[in-house]
């Protein structure tokens, strides 16, 4: 029924107000606001008034307790860690990555694992037929798995088959962007359909607790395609990284609502499919008999793993007047910018003169700031063609002012070299008693230009 509403009207103005003040706004007349019995409320004013109509909710207490959620073992260690346990019960994980990476690879060998361990999976492609699905998993010996194929681009269809029956445990979407909605005009890969098309398949999640995987594309710059509130909408987002070129591939947690995004999954790619790398280091270290100029072994730390890689340094010397040059490959090239003039400002050494080049070996991308002083040596050696011990490892940031900072996680780091044979660091002078190697310690970088130059 219809409620009366009510309003206050000015005496000498006429204007009208929803709640009585002792001024009027529009002609400042004071105590001139009389209650009015107002007009009554219409049937379509009470529909949109949002304060009242609803259900009430219930609400709990930050305290509650609550239980935490069930995880399913992918049966793949690496996926497992990069996920922080496995797949979440009626949750939504978006994978996103080059082409020819390996993503399909990767979500069948999952598949099947969880198929031969009992729970129910199906995987729908949009991209390939079913039988090329079964081709590819007998090529990675997986042929045998029960898991249930098909090839459909409909998700009313594939809602309706899945939800006819008892829903499986886990639901393999490769790709997102080949779904489509016919309750949205527009043809697949659109903003409209995939943003839909998700929408419907995360309902279905949640509703039946079926954990969802959607494979997503990627543009040119590495960035998942597609609209960027298709990221809120899922609870994970995983980045499968690396070179087609190179043997390994990364996955990273990009977004985890049920866990961190500190690990990583380390896997190499071989003729049998996707295997793990237990000992990532061995991917990024050049065996060397002998020390070489400007290398330089960096311990990088991603989550809670240690991973040793390499750091490439080459100083070519030029002709006066000509233009020098900087490359960077795995590296950001600011922080180069900013070490190479700590280097010059701080302790007289001088690259104006010379081109730079800097690489981290194996494709990996480091991004951590410990790496500064490893930078530091690296270009310290290539330019006095001075070696480092290859029984070395180097860590520290390096501040604007020239101090050598302490960084985190230094005794995990020296942990990690001393079991790949390395016997002596040099670290910042805080951190110079938190290991059994041979540590040498430095306060700022004129002390390790020194000792680098055998002052």
């Amino acid at each position: 029924m219809a409620k009366p509403q009510k309003r206050y009207v000015c005496q000498q103005c006429g204007s009208v107000s929803s709640k009585w003040a002792g001024q009027c706004a529009d002609c400042g007349e004071w105590n001139t606001l009389v209650e009015d019995a107002g007009a009554v409320t219409t049937v379509f004013q009470a529909k949109h008034n949002l304060q009242g109509g609803g259900r009430m909710i219930s609400m709990s207490g930050l305290d509650a307790d609550v239980p935490l959620p069930a995880r399913m073992a992918t049966g793949i260690a690496e996926l497992d860690r990069a996920l922080g346990g496995g797949f979440v019960e009626a949750s939504a994980t978006l994978i996103g990555g080059d082409p020819g990476i390996g993503k399909s690879t990767l979500l069948l060998q999952a598949a099947a694992k969880m198929a031969l361990a009992g729970m129910g999976v199906a995987y729908v492609s949009g991209e390939e037929a079913a039988d090329q699905v079964r081709l590819r998993a007998r090529r990675l010996g997986l042929g045998n798995a029960p898991v249930q194929l098909a090839a459909a681009t409909s998700v009313r269809d594939i809602l309706t088959t899945l939800g006819g029956a008892s829903p499986p445990r886990l639901l393999v979407i490769d790709s997102i962007q080949t779904m489509h909605s016919d309750l949205i005009e527009g043809a697949p890969g659109t903003v409209s359909q995939v943003r839909a098309s998700a929408q419907e398949l995360i309902r279905f999640a949640k509703e039946r607790g079926t954990a969802v995987v959607l494979v997503g594309h990627v543009t040119k710059d590495g960035s998942l395609a597609g609209p960027r509130v298709l990221e809120h909408m899922v609870d994970t987002v995983l980045a499968f990284e690396g070179e087609r070129s190179h043997q390994y591939r990364i996955l990273r947690a990009v977004k985890n609502r049920f866990g961190g995004t500190d690990e990583i999954g380390v896997f190499a790619m071989e003729t049998g499919g996707l295997s793990e790398v237990g000992n990532p280091s061995s991917l990024f270290l050049t065996s060397r008999d002998e020390s070489v100029t400007g290398t330089v072994v960096f311990p990088a730390l991603e989550g809670t793993r240690p991973v040793l890689v390499e750091i490439q340094a080459l100083v070519v010397r030029l002709a006066s007047g000509a233009t020098p040059r900087r490359a960077v490959v795995g590296w950001d090239s600011g922080r180069l910018a900013m070490t190479l003039a700590v280097l010059e400002a701080r302790c007289g050494l001088s690259f104006s003169t010379s081109e730079v080049y800097l690489n981290i070996a194996g494709g990996y991308r480091v991004q951590d700031p410990a790496a500064d002083l490893a930078v530091a040596a690296a270009l310290i050696s290539a330019l006095s063609e001075r070696p480092v011990a290859a029984d070395a490892v180097v860590f520290g940031e390096i501040a604007l002012s020239g101090e050598v900072r302490p960084v985190a996680h230094g005794a995990l780091r020296l942990k990690e070299a001393g079991k790949l044979g390395f016997t002596r660091a040099m670290v910042p002078s805080h951190q110079a008693k938190e290991g059994t190697m041979a540590l040498t310690g430095f306060r700022n970088l004129g002390g390790f230009v020194d000792y680098m130059l055998g002052r």
